[in-house]
């Protein structure tokens, strides 16, 4: 299938650049460019893409008011390319609130330092949201969905987790993660009683930005984790973009250590690495939740938890943005849930 591609950006050097980048993809085409977001919109209406990589700053109409635009009248997977500054952090966050899908850096070195390596990225990742097109606008459903080949129920009792004395919550997620965080965690209760460690794949400009965002969203705590943290109910914990998060010490001295990622690792933060560390604190006593993003980070050390005695909630395909990480959940039997995105954080609070 070939990917129709418009691309939205004020420099016109930028445009050129990037085509020529998508014509080295033979299931790439370029169908549009636009130089600002009005213009944006009316190719849109006129071409049809199956994705849109949008600019920030433009004239006449910037990114994040086009993508508010174009997803009220043309409801369009849109890529914003961004600068990965804290400034540039913000503005991005707040073309997912309007919107977008995901997001990459403008700086194409910024995702490797290969050049044929960053351009595989780009038109991969363009590649996977062609194909799933229905994340921004989730409808309401309290049908649980079934999955090929996977046991999982419909729900689960909070009695039934309560059960295993569960001391802990921990959520993974990556492609369209800020959207699905924001959504579950704003459904949780002030008094809720478990600490959370959350694991979004995002860079180290951005991690701050989020959880002050979340934070301000939220009744319980969203706090940027920071070494020796010790875990506290009703309080999340955002891993830093860029290092890794662990879970040290015991059972009833549980605290949080940050480390230095190393160059071989493909994620930065990495779920696996993170809920490791976590079942040999909680090996029965954990909640682990994945959600939307791309690959199957946290499938290995989720298998891992469930053989333990934890259990394993998913985030359902229709809800997804990119049905990757869940996906390797379900097919690898271990869910105990999988759920809609609009219901899962109720359930969470259910146990509260």
């Amino acid at each position: 299938m070939t990917v129709r591609v418009l691309i939205v950006d004020d420099s016109g050097f930028f445009r050129r650049r990037l085509a020529a980048i998508l014509s080295e993809d033979p299931q790439i085409s370029v169908v549009a460019t636009a130089s600002n977001g009005q213009e944006a919109f009316e190719q849109v209406k006129r071409h049809k893409p199956d994705v849109i990589t949008m600019d920030i700053e433009m004239p006449v109409m910037d990114g994040i008011t086009a993508t508010r635009k174009i997803m009220a009248h043309t409801p369009t997977p849109i890529l914003m390319l961004s600068t990965w500054s804290t400034e540039g952090a913000k503005s991005t966050l707040d073309a997912l609130d309007a919107g977008a899908v995901d997001y990459m850096p403008k700086r194409f070195e910024d995702i490797s330092n290969d050049r044929d390596n960053a351009h595989r990225q780009l038109c991969q990742r363009l590649h996977h949201l062609a194909k799933k097109t229905a994340p921004m606008k989730i409808k309401t459903s309290t049908v649980h969905t079934p999955v090929a080949k996977t046991p999982a129920p419909a729900s689960i009792p909070a009695t039934r987790i309560a059960s295993q004395q569960l001391r802990i919550v921990v959520i993974g997620t990556s492609t369209g993660g800020p959207v699905a965080l924001q959504k579950v965690l704003s459904q949780l209760p002030l008094n809720f009683p478990y600490p959370i460690l959350l694991v979004q794949h995002m860079p180290a400009t951005f991690t701050p930005s989020f959880a002050e965002r979340l934070n301000k969203q939220c009744q319980i705590k969203i706090k940027h984790a920071e070494n020796g943290d010790r875990l506290i109910a009703g309080t999340a914990y955002l891993a830093p973009g860029g290092m890794q998060m662990l879970l040290k010490g015991s059972t009833n001295q549980a605290f949080i250590e940050i480390q230095a990622s190393q160059s071989s690792q493909t994620y930065k933060p990495c779920v696996d690495i993170t809920f490791d560390s976590v079942a040999m604190i909680y090996p029965q006593q954990t909640l682990a939740i994945i959600l939307t993003g791309m690959g199957s980070d946290g499938n290995k050390s989720c298998q891992k938890l469930h053989e333990l005695g934890s259990k394993i909630w998913a985030q359902d395909e229709k809800s997804s943005t990119i049905y990757g990480m869940p996906m390797a959940i379900a097919k690898s039997g271990i869910a105990d849930g999988i759920y809609n995105l609009n219901d899962l954080g109720h359930h969470l609070a259910e146990l509260s």
